[in-house]
């Protein structure tokens, strides 16, 4: 059976994160189901030039956001998981208060419900309290907070190297084989 994933592409910066793991996903021929919130969608015009069709390109299934009928919306529909990437503030606390207001939400709540991986890939610097609380709950319901931090043991040359790190990471949640993050070998003088 052919492995499928949810992506969420939220408002927060970084939108690349969410367009080079479709990017992988695709050349790994995984099924995803992708939504794009309307705040992503400008964020995908200003950080990267790329129009949304370019991104939704990039993926098997495209729902729109207010979507809530969709096949994803419902725990019947088998996924090995969802990715949030990248995670805005305000998508993170609907998720860890289940405000269900949209396709996105909703899928992300019944990943949880359902016991499925769920990945947040969250995007925001510096936290204040109220965010530690909100990512503390999301993972007290088993979400899994990401957050795109680039190692430097492998000394990255390109911004490109610092996001395969995280896509990387992403991956290995999921235990799917990829060569994108150097993995440490240990320190050798």
């Amino acid at each position: 059976m052919k492995k499928k994933l949810i992506i969420g592409i939220s408002g927060a910066t970084g939108v690349i994160y969410g367009i080079r793991l479709l990017e992988v996903l695709k050349s790994l021929n995984f099924e995803t189901h992708l939504m794009i919130t309307d705040a992503a969608s400008f964020n995908i015009k200003i950080e990267t030039g790329l129009k949304r069709k370019d991104v939704e390109d990039l993926a098997t299934y495209i729902y729109s956001i207010d979507d809530t009928g969709a096949p994803i919306a419902s725990g019947s529909f088998i996924t090995d998981g969802m990715v949030v990437i990248p995670c805005s503030i305000k998508t993170l606390s609907a998720i860890a208060h289940s405000y269900n207001e949209n396709l996105l939400i909703r899928a992300a709540d019944v990943t949880l419900k359902e016991k499925r991986k769920l990945i947040l890939v969250v995007r925001e610097t510096p936290l204040h309290i109220g965010h530690l609380r909100i990512m503390t709950l999301a993972a007290e319901q088993g979400a899994i907070i990401l957050p795109p931090m680039p190692s430097f043991y492998y000394k990255p040359k390109t911004i490109s190297d610092i996001i395969d790190h995280t896509i990387g990471k992403i991956l290995d949640q999921f235990h799917i084989e990829n060569r994108l993050l150097k993995r440490w070998e240990g320190y050798k003088d």
